[in-house]
């Protein structure tokens, strides 16, 4: 090859690269907005609208999740949610943007919508996590108000009714345990999760699960993509699930793909795995995403839509 034929050849694998990276890069180009459950349907579509009026990624995440902490009726989200076996609602959540900035605050009391103050955690201070009474202070001291820390009425009877028999075990799709996970991809493909959750129910008052821990309960890098999960926190920490399924989507794999991978590997590090739910969503850079879990029920809302997802069991 003489170096006339050199060049244009080179000239051309590179305008062709370029199409092929405009092409991949236009694969859901328009927002992509999932969550957990089937109260994840009223959280995406207050995620979308922020992103519609031009709100951030950040926004979008935030105040999707902020409509099921302020719902009355969620006993797994919020100040509405189940107790521990004090009787008392702790609340933990976290919001990590794309671009590596992570906050995230627990084991709370009273404070109405701990996403907002996990927020603050992240740019207003130079930490990741803020725990407790001190998590509290900083919010009285920036404006959030704690408010006192009662049951509500539905509450308050299920805990009553528990405390006939003090037994604990996991119900399997039964929200108990759960939480809300939101990921949001903007039309530019900057990304942004948020977790928040009452936790496991009728814990041992300290008990902080996995919806708070950046790396198990959410994980998000704009150059790979994101993920987040539900269910027994305990299995999601012990396993780092968010990070396995970011980095699987690192070396090559599909949200789907890395959704499958995160629960096989709660499989094979928990002998009693039948006994408890987890699901896990992940969305990459490309706009795609994917869903899994232990057990067959598992709903995710995806945009407007609700789904099921697969299931390993």
């Amino acid at each position: 090859m003489d170096r006339r034929s050199f060049i244009a050849t080179s000239v051309g694998a590179a305008a062709l690269a370029t199409s092929l990276a405009d092409t991949i890069a236009a694969v859901g180009d328009d927002p992509l907005v999932v969550s957990t459950w089937d109260h994840g349907m009223a959280a995406n579509a207050a995620a979308l609208a922020a992103l519609v009026s031009g709100g951030s990624v950040v926004d979008a995440v935030e105040r999707g999740v902020m409509v099921t902490e302020a719902d009355p009726t969620n006993l797994s989200v919020g100040l509405s949610g189940l107790p521990d076996r004090d009787g008392i609602v702790t609340l933990d959540a976290c919001i990590m943007s794309g671009d590596g900035r992570a906050g995230s605050a627990c084991f709370l009391q009273g404070i109405a919508h701990p996403i907002s103050l996990a927020r603050m955690v992240m740019e207003k201070t130079p930490h990741v996590m803020l725990v407790g009474a001190g998590a509290e202070r900083f919010a009285r001291e920036n404006g959030i108000t704690q408010k006192p820390n009662a049951l509500s009425a539905e509450a308050k009877k299920a805990w009553e009714q528990w405390l006939t028999e003090k037994k604990y075990k996991p119900v399997i799709n039964i929200e108990n345990h759960d939480t809300i996970g939101l990921l949001a991809r903007d039309a530019q493909g900057r990304m942004a999760g948020a977790c928040t959750t009452s936790g496991l129910a009728y814990k041992i008052h300290g008990r902080v699960g996995d919806s708070p821990i950046i790396g198990a309960g959410l994980f998000v890098d704009d150059e790979v993509g994101g993920a987040t999960c539900t269910g027994l926190g305990e299995s999601v920490i012990r396993t780092s699930a968010s990070t396995i399924a970011v980095e699987r989507m690192r070396y090559g794999a599909t949200p789907q793909e890395a959704c499958e991978e995160a629960i096989k590997r709660i499989v094979k590090k928990h002998d009693n795995w039948k006994d408890f739910q987890v699901g896990i969503l992940a969305i990459d850079k490309q706009g795609r995403y994917g869903a899994f879990a232990l057990h067959k029920g598992f709903t995710y809302a995806l945009n407007k839509e609700l789904k099921t997802a697969g299931a390993y069991g």
